[in-house]
């Protein structure tokens, strides 16, 4: 369940940050449909957990919500989206791919946990691979507003990173509760403060909606992209640890490429084929203690006596 999990994490967030930029593209305010997408997903998602008796409205009084929703959804998207106006979404892609690295900083540094060697070297390669992927096919008009947009997702990286490290406390300290839940109440209030962030600096127009792009790139990122791809990703972070799911950053831009040769005619180079091998080689050493672990338990499980 974990590896169908990831692959379906990767899978979904491999084509977000384009559907990101179609809408973006389009003219929809970029923090005003974040806020749409989070919060919306974020209220069905907790009002189907309320009808399955699975979470209550207290839930949603816990300040725990709030600080996740403020870092994992608010921090992270609102810049991203932001971004994305003067960023590719094949470059934003490559910066947030920093964000297993600021994990794995933010876990030595300040909650001075022992990182393993193999790790580190894991998420560097890893980069490395994203860097030998995309790069080559990106064509950079460099502004001071596209260095800001870079900045910004950075940060934003920071944030994701800060999130991903709490939410695991918080899963940790209330085993009650599902995940699902838990994610869907932070959704809730990420995107409520990106609404907050809209009402003051943005000028909306309710036209927008109507435009195609526009309304199928925010239902696309409300029902799959959150609904069910922050859903996975919070479960993953539950029966695992902040780092693994974080690796999606890594395998999604391979993800691309590939669709893109397969239904798009587009072609590979022999620098494309290293950077997917990279990206590969260090997904595998982020989570070599991992895989080692699932490999022993199941060699070491007993075979089950048949029936007669």
């Amino acid at each position: 369940m974990i590896l169908l999990a990831y692959t379906l994490v990767c899978l979904i967030f491999a084509t977000t940050f384009l559907a990101i930029k179609i809408g973006v593209d389009a003219g929809a305010p970029p923090f005003f449909s974040a806020g749409l997408r989070f919060f919306l997903a974020g209220v069905i998602l907790f009002l189907w957990m309320v009808w399955k008796r699975k979470a209550s409205f207290s839930l949603l009084l816990r300040k725990e919500m709030l600080l996740t929703g403020a870092a994992l959804t608010f921090g992270t998207f609102a810049a991203l989206y932001w971004a994305e106006q003067y960023v590719s979404s094949g470059l934003a892609a490559v910066l947030s791919a920093t964000g297993p690295i600021m994990i794995l900083l933010l876990q030595t540094l300040v909650l001075r946990q022992k990182t393993p060697a193999l790790s580190l070297y894991g998420c560097l390669i890893g980069f490395t691979g994203v860097l030998l992927l995309v790069l080559p096919n990106l064509t950079v008009d460099v502004s001071p507003l596209w260095t800001i947009g870079c900045i910004v997702i950075l940060i934003g990286e920071l944030c994701y990173a800060a999130g991903a490290i709490y939410s695991k406390k918080v899963i940790t300290n209330m085993p009650e509760v599902s995940p699902i839940a838990l994610n869907a109440a932070q959704m809730m209030y990420g995107g409520a403060f990106i609404f907050i962030l809209s009402f003051f600096t943005e000028n909306v127009q309710p036209d927008w909606l109507f435009s195609f792009p526009v309304a199928g790139s925010v239902l696309y990122l409300i029902v799959i992209g959150s609904m069910v791809g922050h859903t996975l990703f919070y479960w993953l972070v539950a029966k695992t640890n902040p780092v693994f799911p974080s690796t999606w950053l890594y395998v999604s831009p391979p993800i691309a490429v590939g669709v893109g040769v397969l239904f798009y005619n587009e072609t590979i180079n022999w620098v494309t084929l290293l950077g997917i091998i990279t990206i590969i080689a260090g997904t595998i050493l982020i989570n070599g203690k991992a895989l080692k672990q699932m490999i022993f338990k199941v060699k070491r499980t007993p075979a089950l006596p048949k029936k007669i």
